[in-house]
Formats: structure tokens, sequence, C-alpha cells
């Protein structure tokens, strides 16, 4: 059955994975980035974990409302586990330099096996959608997920304004 189901897998997904892979890795090494490097990932992720709830339920009210109040969940969580612990922002070239950690890339293999499952399921019991559970359920999962990049984002920026205002 696994078999099966890998070979009904569409080639972007295993192309979504490895690049997935890729930049989860890249997260792991201590690094300086500028500014766009911070947004971009949770601004990927929140477009995919969007259009996931979207394809997946349309515009289900609940859905929606699960997957805000789990990202909000997610920035308050991060304000107390303060990830990434080490940023500091260098004001001359306008960079970060953040603390390399493999936390990014179990949350986007967590984000991705998760999404992958959900599509299965829903292909090989499509009963499971009318499930009143479904979709805010699934929906406040990939909030969480994504809302922990956006933290870890605001995080970063955040130290830009701590070290501008000490100046």
């Amino acid at each position: 059955m696994l078999l099966q189901i890998l070979t009904r897998t569409p080639p972007w997904v295993f192309v979504l994975f490895a690049a997935l892979l890729f930049f989860g890795a890249l997260q792991s090494r201590t690094r300086q980035i500028g500014l766009a490097r911070v947004a971009i990932l949770p601004v990927v992720l929140i477009g995919l974990s969007l259009s996931g709830i979207w394809s997946t339920f349309g515009g289900d009210a609940s859905a929606i409302a699960a997957w805000l109040a789990a990202v909000a969940a997610a920035v308050l969580l991060n304000r107390l586990a303060k990830w990434p612990r080490k940023v500091a922002y260098t004001a001359a070239t306008r960079s970060f330099l953040v603390e390399g950690s493999w936390t990014p890339l179990a949350a986007m293999m967590i984000l991705f096996f998760m999404r992958y499952a959900v599509a299965v399921s829903l292909a090989m019991h499509p009963e499971l959608r009318s499930a009143p559970w479904l979709a805010p359920g699934i929906s406040f999962a990939y909030g969480l997920m994504t809302g922990a990049f956006l933290a870890r984002a605001l995080r970063i920026l955040a130290s830009a304004k701590f070290m501008e205002a000490r100046s």
C-alpha cells in the first residue's frame, strides 16, 4: 500500500520535500542574513499553509479561525521560548547573525508530513472531509507550525530594534 501511495504522489511533492530538506539544513548553521531572508521563510510557509487549508477545506470559517488562533498562540509561546536564542544585529551591514538550529528543519518536516498525511487520508477516505473536527483541528496544527516561523522572524527583527534603541 505504501508503494501505491508513493507512486500516485505527484512529482512536485518530491521536489518540494527536497527543497525543504535543503533549506532546513541551511538553518542549522550560524549565519549572517539580511532582512529579506528573515522574512521569506515565514511568508512562504504562511502561503503554503493557507493554500493547504483553502484547497482542502475551502473557505471554512472554523478552519481559518483555528489557523489564526494557532498562529497567535505560537507567537505568544515564542515570547517565553525565545527562539532563536542567540541573535545579533549589525547596523552597519543591516544584517542579523542568527545561531544555527535544527529546529526549523524539524518544524518544516512536521508541516510537510502533516500536509501529506492529510492529503493521502482524504484521498483514501473522502468521507473524513465531513467530520466536524477535521477542518479546525488540521488548521490549528498548520497554524502552530507556521506561527513558529513567524514568531522566529519577529524575534530576529526585534533584535534590530533592541540594538538600535541601545545606540
